[in-house]
């Protein structure tokens, strides 16, 4: 990977350069491109292809369902065998590592402890003569929780919807997860779910599964809300069911932004940089530092490291084509620059990182220091590592506990407070040519 000498540039000017493509606006691989041609029988795009899907399964219903299963996943499943059953979830029990199961339960219980600790309140409070105003908090009725395959599989991913939602008290909670070729699901994902309490589990994948979610089929009942991370075509699925259902966030390929001082382990950065280019080839990891020598030493580190990985040519193709070392002039630089940026994970590895916290303003998950790197979050401390990416964590939050829920407006007032300020609301009932509101307040007041 080559360094970028930006020693000259302002912050801005640098993030411009990072800007990545919208996830809307993303072109499919050659490869990738081929096989929509092929299946389609004309040259879609991921737009096009999604809106098909979604129009056909949401018309179609199971029939369509299960025909892009088969289509997209290459497994022939049948309406009786799109749920999971307690059979499959006992089969996944007894091939998991216990030491595996060890370290997932543990994860579970730090997860849990976080996002509890989130936990918002109902209140009510009292205003003049004797009315009440307040907030009631509730969690939607249901949600259906996405889950990736493909390359991969992520129980870390049920982890970190599923126990938000239970915290959450949502009391149904549905997990879609693509199917192998074999029909079978990952049995560490199934594992982890049961372990949460999920146990409504359905065999699908990509924009098919969010359809199915949104609208309902013959076997898969409609949710109120989708959450969970997945690629351009269940992100634009996701994009195109929302309104007749919620969703969390729509969200882009991973990215790592690296802010890193001369006191940085070389090492460190290079394997924090590897650990997010192994995703797939469309994750960024960038790392900015103001000193050279960081900078050098960090594409020597990539290089011994990069060899020795089994997803070497995924995260080679990443950092060749997403991955940057920039030399920024100073410091302040490099911070007002990562604002700019708002990445989805941001490390902050320098001599004093608490000190360049209060300056950062825009990042889905902030790590501070040499041992918090990006994978703590992924997996383990407990907070959530779904997270907004492409410059939305200037607006998005990270997935939480309120995902989960719903928020309503209290109003109680007596006739005294209502009559306090019933003429208040006449004149601007009136204002607006609203009469039947004006009048909806004087037939209670006497108000003429």
């Amino acid at each position: 990977m080559k360094i970028i000498d930006a020693r000259k540039m302002t912050a801005l000017e640098i993030a411009q350069m990072m800007k990545k493509t919208a996830f809307d606006e993303c072109t499919l691989s050659p490869r990738v491109q081929a096989g929509v041609t092929a299946m389609f029988g004309e040259p879609l795009t991921a737009a096009q292809v999604v809106d098909r899907i979604v129009a056909d399964v949401r018309m179609g219903g199971d029939e369509k369902l299960l025909y892009y299963t088969s289509l997209l996943d290459k497994a022939d499943l049948a309406t009786f065998s799109l749920q999971v059953t307690e059979e499959e979830f006992a089969a996944a029990h007894a091939v998991v590592k216990p030491s595996t199961m060890a370290a997932i339960k543990r994860a579970i219980a730090n997860v849990k402890k976080f996002h509890e600790e989130q936990m918002p309140k109902s209140w009510l409070t009292n205003r003049e003569f004797g009315s009440m105003l307040g907030q009631k908090v509730t969690p939607v009725d249901s949600v259906g929780i996405y889950v990736p395959g493909g390359t991969a599989s992520y129980p870390s991913s049920v982890i970190m919807n599923a126990v938000p939602a239970k915290v959450a008290g949502v009391p149904r909670i549905v997990m879609a997860v693509p199917p192998g070729q074999d029909g079978k699901v990952n049995p560490y994902v199934l594992a982890t779910a049961a372990e949460i309490g999920i146990t409504e589990i359905y065999k699908m994948g990509g924009a098919q599964a969010i359809a199915a979610l949104a609208f309902g089929t013959e076997s898969v009942p409609k949710v109120e809300k989708i959450t969970g991370p997945g690629n351009i075509f269940v992100t634009l699925a996701k994009k195109a069911v929302y309104g007749h259902c919620d969703i969390d966030m729509l969200a882009g390929p991973s990215e790592i932004l690296i802010v890193a001082d001369e006191t940085a382990e070389p090492a460190y950065l290079a394997a924090d940089l590897l650990g997010q280019a192994e995703h797939d080839p469309l994750a960024s990891a960038i790392l900015v530092t103001d000193d050279l020598e960081v900078a050098e030493a960090t594409v020597k580190q990539l290089d011994i490291q990069l060899a020795k990985l089994p997803r070497a040519e995924i995260a080679a193709l990443s950092l060749a084509n997403q991955g940057k070392i920039i030399v920024a002039k100073d410091m302040e630089t490099v911070i007002e620059m990562a604002n700019l940026s708002a990445p989805e994970h941001l490390e902050v590895i320098t001599k004093e990182p608490f000190a360049l916290l209060p300056y950062i303003r825009n990042a889905g998950a902030i790590f501070l220091g040499a041992y918090s790197p990006e994978p703590l979050g992924d997996y383990y401390a407990g907070p959530n590592h779904v997270l907004p990416t492409g410059g939305t964590a200037k607006f998005y939050s990270v997935l939480n506990v309120e995902t989960f829920m719903k928020k309503t407006s209290i109003i109680a007032y007596t006739a005294q407070a209502l009559a306090a300020v019933s003429e208040d609301i006449i004149e601007m009932a009136e204002a607006e040519g609203l009469k039947a509101h004006a009048n909806a307040i004087r037939v209670r007041t006497g108000k003429e």
